[in-house]
């Protein structure tokens, strides 16, 4: 299998630090090493095409392009090093060169590796999202850090909501939501909705909000599933979007007036 196969995504793998990238990698490394060639040059050959690599040895099928190799490399090093210097890389016994093979407990790792966040950049590609959550929330979700991914998301949806409101600080959560939306005199309300859309648009916001931020801030939750957290992300996406229309809006009929 080629290494795209376990991150598809260069922007994934240079965001990932060395030792989430390297824990990533191993079940890639794996057959690798039951083959005899797991070494450094090896690897960085069949990520980028790395001139290290010996002469004669083909590229793998969908390596990474060769416009991000330097990037690439560097962090596929830092991963190796964490690698070693975490005893998960140790020198082979029959070698005794510069090939590895795996440790007891890097072969445990390497089983136990969800294969589900090989899927992470296809579920979550980053020119999706909205900018203000593009860099962070994205980051947050490849590396795993699913309930934070979902807390800081939904966080800039209170906070973006609260900004075109023009509503005090002390405004939280789903009271916030539902004076800004409110049906009747809400400052984000589209009064050229029926009623029952504008209430049902209120509700949305308070649900998303009470649903997925409110109880990431007073507790711990429990969120360890890539497509959940996806779905849910995409769900602050829409209402981040939706907030930008009703500024765009209201800053027009400002100006028109």
């Amino acid at each position: 299998m080629a290494i795209t196969d376990f991150i598809p995504d260069a922007d994934v793998l240079v965001s990932l630090e060395p030792d989430e990238l390297g824990v990533r990698l191993l079940p890639f490394l794996a057959p690798m090493a039951a083959r005899g060639d797991l070494q450094l040059a090896t690897l960085l050959h069949v990520v980028t095409g790395h001139p290290e690599a010996p002469a004669g040895m083909p590229l793998a099928a969908n390596h990474y392009p060769r416009e991000r190799k330097a990037e690439v490399d560097e962090a596929i090093r830092e991963a190796w090093a964490w690698l070693v210097g975490s005893a998960l890389l140790i020198v082979s016994p029959r070698y005794r060169d510069t090939i590895m093979v795996l440790s007891r407990r890097a072969r445990k790792l390497a089983k136990e590796a969800d294969p589900r966040l090989a899927l992470t950049a296809r579920s979550l590609p980053k020119n999706s999202l909205h900018a203000v959550i593009r860099e962070d929330v994205w980051s947050f979700y490849h590396r795993g850090k699913y309930d934070t991914a979902v807390f800081e998301a939904m966080k800039a949806v209170e906070i973006a909501v609260r900004q075109a409101s023009g509503l005090p600080n002390k405004e939280l959560g789903v009271s916030l939501m539902r004076k800004a939306f409110d049906k009747f005199n809400g400052p984000l309300a589209d009064m050229s909705m029926d009623e029952g859309e504008r209430e049902m648009r209120a509700h949305l916001f308070v649900g998303a909000i009470g649903s997925y931020k409110n109880p990431h801030s007073h507790r711990n939750v429990s969120l360890d599933d890539p497509d959940e957290a996806a779905e849910i992300i995409m769900l602050a996406n829409h209402l981040l979007r939706i907030v930008d229309a009703r500024t765009q809006y209201l800053q027009t009929a400002g100006e028109a007036s």
